[in-house]
C-alpha cells in the first residue's frame, strides 16, 4: 500500500501535523491577552472539536513516524530524503500558536523584565506592569511560574531580550520570534547529528523526526532545543578535534540550561584520550570562561547560580523522585516535607555517580564517550526532582547521535517519545486522561518491544560502536 510507504508516510506525517497546527488556533496555549485578535478563544464547543482534531492528527503524526522507523529498521529502500520529511512536518507548525506549553509567554516576559531593569534571578513576570514590555506575555505565564525567578543562563535571556527589543513586547511576533530561536535550535541538531552519526537516516528519525521534539520545540519553543544543538555541536566539533571551540558551545548550551554541563566530562574524556590525564580539565576551564564572560556581557548578574533548583519547588508528576518523596511524607509523617526533600537529594547524589562511572567506562574504553554522555542524561532526568515530557530528548538526541538507535535502548526512548506527546494538552494542561493515554501506548510499545526488536543481539555503545565519535572523523 502507497500509505505505508516511505512517500505515504511523509504525507500522512504533514496531515497530522497540519491538524495539529490547525486544531491549535482554537484548543492551544491561548494567550490571556492578545490585541491583534489571531489567538482569541474561539468558544467552548469550538475548543473542544479543535482539541480532538488535534489529538487525532498527533496520533496519526506519531503513527507516520513509527512506520517510517520501520521502514528505515529493516531496509526496506527507504530513500535517503528524512530532511525533506522533516520540511515538511515542520513547516504547518511555524505560525501556529503556541502549543502544549506556556512556557514561550514566560521567555518573553523574562526577556521584556531585562529590558525594564528587574532582576530575573530575584522575581518573576508578575512583576511587570500593566504597560510595561512584555506585559501581555506576563498575563499569560501560567500558573507557579508567575512568581517564579528564571532559571535559564544569560545567554537564553539575551536572545529573549533582543526579540523583545525587536518586536517592541508585541506578543504574536514576540512569539512567532521565539519560534525562529526554536528552529536553528532544530538546524543545530540536524547539522551534529548528521556529523556525529554513521547511519544518518535513522539517527535523524529518532532525533528530530521524533514528534516530542516537533510538538514541544518547535510548536512548544521550549529553550531545550536550543540546549541539545548548542551542546550536540560542542561534542561534534570535540570529535573532530576543535575541542577548544566544542567547549565553547557547550558553555553556550550550560547559559541556555544548566545541564548541559554534563557534556563536559564526556568532552573531557575524549580530549584526555588523545592529549593524557591533565587535559580531561581542559574543557571545563574553557566552559567556565564562556560562562562567566557571557554573565558579565549580558549584564544580568550571577543569579542563576542560585536559581537552578527554583524549578524542583513545583511538584511534576513524571519525576519518580518526588512522587516517592511525596508518597513517604504523607504516608510517615502526614506531610510531603522533609521526607520528599530528602527523596530529591539522594536521587540527584544517585545521579551523578551514574554519571560518574559512565565517565569512568568512558575512560577505560568500554562504552563509547558520546554514548556514555546519551546514557548519562537519561539517568540525570529518570533521576531528577522535576521531569518534564520533553526533557527525555536531552539523552535521545545523544542517543541517536551515537549511531544507537536501533538497539533496543533506542527503541525504549522511541517508545517513551510516542507515549510522552499525550501527556499534555494542546493547552498546555496536564489532564487525568493524558497520562491513561500515554500508558496505552506504552503498554503497546512494551508489547511491540518483545515481539520485534530491531538489534536483537547487538552489543550497544560498546568501544568503537561509533567509529566516528571515537576517532574524530565523524
Amino acid at each position: 500500500m502507497r500509505m505505508l510507504s516511505a512517500s505515504g508516510c511523509r504525507w500522512l506525517g504533514a496531515a497530522g501535523s497540519l491538524a495539529v497546527a490547525a486544531g491549535g488556533w482554537a484548543a492551544g496555549t491561548l494567550p490571556v491577552r492578545e490585541p491583534w485578535g489571531l489567538w482569541a478563544p474561539r468558544g467552548a464547543s469550538l475548543t473542544v472539536v479543535a482539541a480532538v482534531l488535534a489529538y487525532i492528527g498527533l496520533t496519526v503524526l506519531v503513527a507516520a513516524w513509527w512506520r517510517y522507523g520501520v521502514l528505515l529498521a529493516r531496509g526496506g529502500g527507504v530513500p535517503d530524503r528524512v530532511l525533506v520529511t522533516l520540511g515538511w512536518w515542520v513547516a504547518p507548525l511555524v505560525l501556529a500558536p503556541p502549543l502544549y506549553s506556556a512556557d514561550v509567554y514566560s521567555y518573553i516576559a523574562q526577556g521584556a523584565m531585562v529590558l525594564e531593569g528587574h532582576d530575573v534571578y530575584a522575581a518573576g513576570p508578575s512583576v511587570l506592569g500593566p504597560d510595561d514590555l512584555g506585559a501581555d506575555a506576563a498575563a499569560s505565564v501560567g500558573g507557579h511560574w508567575t512568581d517564579t525567578p528564571a532559571p535559564y543562563g544569560p545567554v537564553f535571556l539575551v536572545l529573549a531580550q533582543a526579540v523583545v527589543k525587536v518586536t517592541g513586547g508585541e506578543l504574536v511576533p514576540a512569539v512567532i520570534g521565539m519560534r525562529l530561536i526554536a528552529l536553528v535550535a532544530l538546524g543545530l541538531i540536524v547539522w551534529a547529528v548528521r556529523g556525529l552519526a554513521e547511519d544518518r537516516a535513522g539517527a535523524l528519525w529518532l532525533a528530530v523526526l521524533n514528534p516530542l521534539l516537533l510538538i514541544h520545540v518547535v510548536g512548544g519553543m521550549h529553550n531545550d532545543g536550543l540546549m541539545i544543538g548548542l551542546m550536540l555541536g560542542g561534542v561534534l566539533l570535540a570529535v573532530r578535534g576543535r575541542w577548544v571551540l566544542g567547549s565553547v558551545l557547550v558553555g553556550l548550551a550550560m547559559m541556555v540550561k544548566s545541564p548541559a554541563a554534563v557534556a563536559l566530562l564526556f568532552v573531557g574524556v575524549l580530549v584526555a584520550r588523545r592529549r593524557g590525564v591533565p587535559w580531561v580539565v581542559g574543557p571545563g576551564l574553557v566552559a567556565a570562561a564562556v560562562a562567566a564572560g557571557a554573565t558579565v556581557a549580558a549584564g544580568t548578574g550571577f543569579g542563576w547560580l542560585r536559581t537552578q533548583g527554583v524549578a524542583a519547588a513545583i511538584h511534576t508528576a513524571l519525576s519518580v523522585t518526588s512522587d516517592v518523596g511525596l508518597g513517604l511524607g504523607l504516608l510517615v509523617t502526614g506531610e510531603a516535607e522533609p521526607l520528599k526533600g530528602a527523596v530529591q537529594t539522594v536521587g540527584l547524589v544517585v545521579a551523578v555517580a551514574l554519571i560518574g562511572a559512565l565517565a569512568w567506562r568512558a575512560w577505560r574504553g568500554r562504552i563509547d564517550p558520546l554514548y556514555g554522555l546519551g546514557l548519562a542524561l537519561v539517568a540525570l532526568v529518570a533521576l531528577s526532582p522535576m521531569v518534564q515530557p520533553w526533557y527525555l530528548l536531552w539523552g535521545t538526541a545523544v542517543v541517536a547521535a551515537a549511531g544507537a538507535w536501533r538497539t533496543r535502548l533506542g527503541q525504549v526512548l522511541a517508545v517513551l517519545s510516542a507515549a510522552l506527546v499525550y501527556e499534555t494538552q494542546p493547552s498546555g494542561h496536564t489532564p487525568a486522561y493524558g497520562f491513561v493515554l500515554a500508558g496505552c501506548v506504552l503498554a503497546a510499545g512494551v508489547w511491540w518491544l518483545r515481539r520485534d526488536p530491531w538489534d536483537a543481539g547487538r552489543e550497544s555503545g560498546a568501544a568503537g560502536a561509533v567509529p566516528g565519535a571515537v576517532s574524530g572523523t565523524a
